[in-house]
């Protein structure tokens, strides 16, 4: 390539990396498309918590290739190795390149037919290697668009998988007392249509399992990673580093809280580590059912303008729906601490959405304030379940929450009485 060809590709190649981040798989996909012409492009990665495939191209696979198949080439496939062949995606064996970065990042691309130059599989491993590094900071970063973008992706999922639960755990377990009831003949049939109906339970519970992996960090796990990043920070200061852990039999963080507690850890000590007076920091997290704490402490002057660094992390913490406060002491220390929910809140409607509420949808968020089932409350408004699930569906979508619980909830705050 000329000097000239080079600077394109380079000047390209920036413009990948400064774009929304959800979009950055269209816009790698472009970059790469005459080097190595292809149907779809898939970039997974599980340091986005809340969209970890990134995609391009025909819908027939990037709408449909999971997790799980993912997750399977990834492990097969060694750091640096580029691989091409038949694999299992998006439901069946397709011919596919696939090529693993050192920040365990996967490209996955259905080439067209036809050989690709070596020398361009080089020159894409390159620029993936880049691309990837690049979200990689991104996340890390944990910009407030990149945290409320990962927060509402990880709603939705959640919530797509509970419905899915509900409706499909209720109709297989429905299925499983029948064909174990001593009235029906033919035990072959049976014995067969019952293990079918348990390896779809099986198969459901592992999707359920998937979202949790995908969505959360195990606490330890997260202040592991938050004691990695801050020693490397601090490791040409004569700074002590104290940590206190928070309970290891807590619950998870929801991933995007993860990053946020350590980007908000990262940005404080940064700055309180500037002061000259400076020996120690210490640095807590608390968590309970609700939230996590973060307090970080210093022993230093109090030369630090810590009301500047509270309004630096405001933007973070304000958009998982946290808060954050700071204080100094002269001659005793200054202090930064946070406060960030778990669960993402719920936006309440007042009484004027309550109006756009149909007469029967109000009646059936009555009785899910009353926390009623489809059942019960189809056979109180005699009316079928199937019916009310179509009720319930409007309720949600008018109120804008993405639950039963949050409809009730919502419903609850704004004055609706249980009914009787």
């Amino acid at each position: 390539m000329s000097t000239t060809d080079n600077a394109l590709l380079i000047t390209a190649l920036r413009d990948v990396l400064v774009g929304p981040l959800p979009e950055i798989g269209r816009r790698f996909s472009t970059l790469i498309a005459d080097m190595a012409p292809h149907t779809s492009l898939v970039i997974f990665t599980r340091e986005c918590t809340g969209r970890p495939r990134k995609v391009a191209g025909d819908p027939a696979v990037v709408d449909r290739v999971t997790i799980a198949e993912l997750d399977r080439i990834r492990t097969d496939l060694t750091v640096g190795q580029i691989f091409r062949g038949k694999c299992a995606i998006a439901g069946r064996d397709r011919e596919v390149l696939a090529m693993l970065d050192r920040t365990d990042t996967l490209l996955v691309l259905t080439p067209h037919p036809g050989p690709v130059k070596t020398a361009s599989l080089e020159l894409i491993q390159a620029l993936f290697a880049v691309t990837a590094t690049g979200i990689q900071l991104q996340v890390r970063n944990a910009s407030p668009a990149y945290l409320a973008e990962s927060r509402a992706a990880s709603s939705e999922r959640a919530r797509t998988v509970a419905e899915m639960t509900e409706v499909h755990a209720a109709t297989l377990e429905t299925m499983l007392a029948t064909l174990r009831s001593a009235d029906l003949d033919d035990t072959r049939a049976r014995t067969s249509a019952r293990e079918t109906a348990a390896s779809a339970l099986i198969g459901l519970r592992s999707a359920v399992d998937v979202h949790r992996e995908l969505a959360e960090e195990s606490t330890t796990t997260a202040f592991a990673r938050m004691r990695g990043e801050l020693r490397s920070l601090l490791k040409h200061r004569e700074i002590a580093l104290e940590l206190v852990e928070p309970p290891v039999d807590g619950r998870g963080l929801p991933g995007e809280v993860a990053h946020g507690a350590r980007a908000v850890v990262r940005g404080a000590v940064l700055a309180l580590s500037d002061q000259q007076t400076l020996s120690r920091i210490r640095v807590a997290w608390t968590l309970d059912a609700a939230s996590l704490s973060i307090d970080i402490r210093d022993d230093g002057g109090g030369e630090a303008d810590v009301l500047d660094v509270e309004r630096q992390l405001r933007s973070r913490v304000e958009t998982l729906g946290g808060n954050v406060e700071s204080e100094s002491t002269p001659g005793w220390g200054n202090r930064i601490s946070a406060t960030i929910p778990l669960d993402a809140p719920v936006a309440l409607p007042n009484r004027d959405v309550l109006t756009e509420l149909a007469p029967r949808e109000f009646e059936v968020l009555e009785h899910l304030v009353a926390g009623r089932r489809n059942k019960a409350i189809s056979e109180r408004l005699g009316v079928s379940e199937s019916t009310i699930k179509f009720h319930v569906a409007g309720v949600l979508r008018k109120l804008g929450v993405e639950s039963r619980g949050a409809a009730a909830a919502a419903g609850a705050e704004a004055g609706v009485k249980p009914a009787p």
